[in-house]
């Protein structure tokens, strides 16, 4: 099948289909035209690739997946690698969700400030603006995205 029926059984864009083949989780052939052509069983890997994606883990984690991407995926038994990638994964995501946590807080804080400010009497002045924070202070730099 071509990238346009592989992209519409799986729910794919074409270029997402021709991404997933760059990192090597998809392969095709190519025509005598230069179309590339799927084998039947890419159904199966990119519906598997797009579960693990929707599980919240990168290309580079499903990586660890290819062994498996022609079974069934979700329904398979968890081998270490996998354990290993989601729970950094985790760890990742539980940092982002700390750090946003975090930013909303001051955020919080400091509209509080504020309406407390003007709702004093006779104070016309803006509250002193709070010292600056970094975007991301549990976050590592790598994973700041």
């Amino acid at each position: 099948m071509r990238i346009g029926e592989l992209a519409r059984v799986t729910g794919c864009t074409p270029r997402a289909l021709r991404h997933y083949e760059e990192h090597g989780l998809i392969t095709s052939a190519r025509a005598a035209n230069g179309y590339r052509e799927y084998d039947e069983r890419e159904v199966t890997r990119v519906r598997n690739i797009r579960y693990l994606l929707g599980a919240g883990l990168t290309l580079e984690d499903v990586l660890v997946f290819l062994p498996c991407l022609d079974g069934d995926v979700a329904a398979a038994p968890p081998s270490p690698a996998g354990l290993r990638v989601g729970r950094e994964r985790l760890a990742v995501l539980d940092a982002r969700i700390a750090a946003q946590m975090a930013a909303r807080d001051r955020l919080a804080a400091a509209l509080r400030d504020a309406a407390a400010a003007l709702a004093e009497p006779g104070c016309e002045k803006r509250p002193a603006s709070p010292p600056a924070v970094s975007p991301h202070p549990a976050v590592p730099a790598s994973d700041a995205h």
